[in-house]
């Protein structure tokens, strides 16, 4: 006995695991499209005349986001000039594959690409991050790198907005993961839909409240054009628990994800927590919480062989990094740079081009 759509009453095709229901292809696809536009115009996630980066990696979520924005952007005049920016994280096997679906999707959306490399921007590539770290805290390192990537490439092209594949699935692991994890200053940025300050480029969710399973079944019935294949290094990540639990709870409460979104949102912290304060790196001109950013400690400590001490959070690696002395530095010439005196090379912020020191309070280099 066949099903019919809840909508239009033909013969039902699939049923939506947002919520259960049985839509045929044409249903689903316009539903699918209606609910990421009123996430879009809701939340005024954009205004006539901007420009905007989408993070493409080749995979199913920013593949989907790209047809996506390329289509609602026509259909309802948003007057958005959309380009696609991809990181090449230098993982062999892994990036350079999904990179060759990248330069397909540019052909096929017609839309301008941009791509940057951890080895231009970091002078390392993960390949060569992993074999001095190994495979523990590979994660954190690329994590950290990504996400100060995609934001001076969005500077390079003089975007104001960047929208990520960030689904409804990958928020609630990460809500999960910060309650875990005790950290209240994750959790309260991590639900929100757009990210950023008034000196960095705003970053977009348009897929905050869109599941995963139901991005694969649209991206397979419009069989769009994405790579599939897992990260090599990504087995081990400390994520992965967090998905196994959801998936769990998600066989027996599909709503349970937007209901741990909406925890996060309305959670409360109390008024005696100490915050951290957002300020600029010293060093790189990057957001950052300290005087210089997680991503400038992590290359010192890659540069000096001794990528441990930068990982966690031991009150050694807490305390303020000081620069040596009060050495001049060469200010950079490249117009797109943010911070024009921090020494980097044009537009770059490779440690090892420093010769500073992270110090302690005492005066003390915390590498040997």
């Amino acid at each position: 006995m066949s099903v019919n759509c809840e909508y239009c009453g033909r013969r039902a095709t699939l049923k939506r695991p947002k919520n259960r229901r049985k839509l045929c292809k044409d249903c689903f696809y316009q539903v699918f499209e209606q609910e990421v536009h009123e996430t879009i115009v809701q939340n005024s996630l954009f205004k006539s005349g901007d420009k905007v980066a989408i993070g493409a990696s080749g995979g199913k979520d920013s593949t989907v986001l790209a047809h996506i924005m390329k289509l609602l952007n026509e259909r309802h005049n948003y007057g958005l000039e959309l380009v696609l920016l991809s990181i090449d994280e230098g993982i062999s096997g892994y990036r350079d594959d999904s990179l060759e679906t990248v330069k397909r999707n540019k052909i096929q959306y017609d839309l301008p690409l941009k791509i940057l490399s951890y080895k231009d921007l970091y002078d390392w590539t993960m390949d060569e991050i992993v074999k001095q770290i190994g495979m523990k805290n590979n994660c954190t390192f690329c994590g950290v790198f990504r996400r100060q990537a995609l934001d001076r490439g969005a500077a390079m092209l003089a975007c104001n907005k960047i929208v990520t594949g960030h689904n409804a699935d990958d928020i609630a692991e990460t809500v999960l993961m910060n309650i875990l994890r005790g950290d209240i200053a994750r959790l309260d940025r991590c639900t929100s839909i757009t990210t950023g300050s008034d000196s960095m480029v705003s970053r977009c969710k348009p897929f905050k409240y869109t599941y995963e399973k139901e991005i694969v079944m649209y991206a397979h019935f419009k069989k769009l054009d994405y790579f599939t294949t897992e990260c090599i290094y990504s087995p081990n990540a400390y994520r992965g628990h967090a998905r196994t639990f959801l998936k769990d709870l998600e066989k027996i409460r599909p709503r349970v994800i937007l209901d741990i979104i909406k925890s996060g949102e309305d959670m409360a912290v109390k008024e005696e927590v100490k915050m951290p304060v957002l300020q600029t790196c010293s060093r790189c001109g990057y957001i950052s919480s300290a005087e210089l950013c997680k991503a400038c400690i992590m290359l010192e400590g890659l540069n000096r062989g001794r990528p441990e001490v930068s990982i966690g959070k031991h009150a050694r690696r807490k305390k303020i990094l000081k620069m040596k002395g009060n050495e001049q530095r060469p200010s950079c010439q490249d117009p797109q740079c943010m911070n024009p005196n921090s020494g980097c090379d044009t537009g770059r912020f490779k440690s090892k081009d420093f010769d500073t020191k992270p110090l302690n309070s005492n005066n003390e280099s915390l590498f040997f």
